[in-house]
């Protein structure tokens, strides 16, 4: 093949336009199954406070007809429970040429940050409550509040590993003890719904799992036998609704839990307490820039969890 001498070629023009597609794709990963499921109340102070109460255990009662009462049962209070609001920001300044030159995908550079800064602080809440491993902190004058995640308040159903410790109390002032990591089985997850059926009335509905865990639990004994839909030929091949002998639970993957957990979760019993829901605020203008800040400041409310229940010490 051969070109003919002056022939004219996008190697030597100038002056092209560019092809840019007036598209922004973007895959990075803004679920947050758990504050999804859990739902929203109200904080009125930065020290949020409510109470929790059980019943005794079953037993004897058999009493004489007739029966004078000289001494009546002891009563037991109610527990009362705290945890701090934690703020969480994102900042972002924009120079008005940005925002004012023509851009593909976007009219203003100012909304569109706007818009990932706001998915950025969910994804932080999720963190704050199921990703981290952090006791409530009252802070002080430079150190920030913080409030005490799920793992600090799960002690009652748990299943660790050798030399894993849970908190020494579920009010949220400690932290776990990591232990020896081991391959997930469906004999801890058993061992955590009995411990959950005797603890409440009030089953798990919800697990949350990592990416790994939740590929391991669609080996389970249950997922032994596959089924083949014919018609479109899919092979499901995955443990999405767990079936168990005190009621079920669905299983899901989060991003952001961490890798050594499975989180067996009843909704109703945890709840995002705002004391400032998310909100922009447009900062004071100093020169050719807008200047965005958004913010809010939440924390997380453990209703009671004994419903809840966890298998830590993964590998």
């Amino acid at each position: 093949m051969a070109i003919i001498g002056g022939t004219a070629q996008t190697y030597q023009l100038k002056g092209l336009r560019e092809d840019l597609t007036d598209m922004i794709w973007s895959v990075a990963p803004s679920e947050v199954p758990f504050c999804t499921a859990v739902g929203r109340t109200t904080a009125k102070a930065v020290s949020h406070e409510w109470q929790t109460d059980t019943l005794r255990a079953p037993g004897a009662n058999a009493q004489i007809e007739g029966d004078d009462i000289t001494a009546f049962d002891a009563v037991t209070p109610t527990v009362r429970l705290s945890n701090y609001t934690q703020i969480l920001r994102n900042t972002l300044i924009v120079s008005g040429t940005a925002d004012e030159v023509d851009k593909a995908g976007r009219k203003t550079e100012l909304a569109y940050q706007l818009v990932k800064k706001g998915k950025e602080i969910r994804l932080d809440v999720e963190y704050m409550c199921v990703g981290t491993n952090t006791a409530k902190a009252a802070g002080a004058t430079g150190t920030a509040r913080t409030s005490a995640s799920v793992l600090s308040w799960l002690k009652t159903n748990t299943d660790e590993g050798a030399t894993g410790a849970d908190p020494a109390a579920a009010d949220g002032t400690g932290t776990r003890t990591p232990g020896t990591l081991r391959a997930v089985a469906e004999t801890q997850l058993k061992t955590v719904l009995q411990s959950i059926f005797n603890a409440s009335n009030e089953p798990a509905e919800l697990m949350l799992v990592g990416a790994k865990q939740k590929q391991a639990m669609s080996t389970f004994t249950g997922n032994a036998t596959r089924y083949v839909d014919a018609a479109p030929e899919r092979l499901y091949a995955s443990v999405d609704r767990y079936v168990h002998d005190f009621g079920s639970f669905v299983i899901k993957p989060d991003r952001v839990v961490r890798a050594t957990d499975a989180l067996l979760i009843n909704p109703d019993l945890w709840k995002l307490a705002w004391l400032r829901p998310i909100f922009i605020d447009e900062l004071a203008k100093t020169g050719d820039a807008e200047k965005r800040m958004i913010l809010g400041e939440v924390t997380l409310e453990a209703r009671n969890e004994a419903g809840s229940g966890g298998i830590f010490d993964l590998s």
